[in-house]
């Protein structure tokens, strides 16, 4: 698994969904493991508000991940267009 950068609730939830479908997972598969329901997932993954950080954390938990905070590198902002 390779380091991912996420500077966006979309981003994250994008993130997500690729992570879910690598372990071969539907949004509901996820949800009954992250003890949440699917709908909750699917917010998730299209990087709505409104998500608790609790509940963020049991999907992470429930994929293997876990996050890690680091100072934001320096980029043009012609780099930061193309993140997104």
């Amino acid at each position: 698994m390779s380091l991912a950068i996420a500077r966006s609730s979309r981003q994250v939830g994008r993130l997500i969904q690729r992570f879910r479908q690598e372990k071969g997972l539907n949004q509901t598969q996820l949800a009954q493991l992250a003890g949440q329901r699917q709908e909750m997932i699917s917010k998730i993954e299209t990087g709505q508000g409104g998500v608790k950080l609790t509940t963020l954390f049991d999907v992470l938990a429930a994929l293997g991940l876990e996050m890690t905070l680091e100072p934001r590198s320096q980029s043009s902002s012609a780099d930061i267009e193309n993140i997104f």
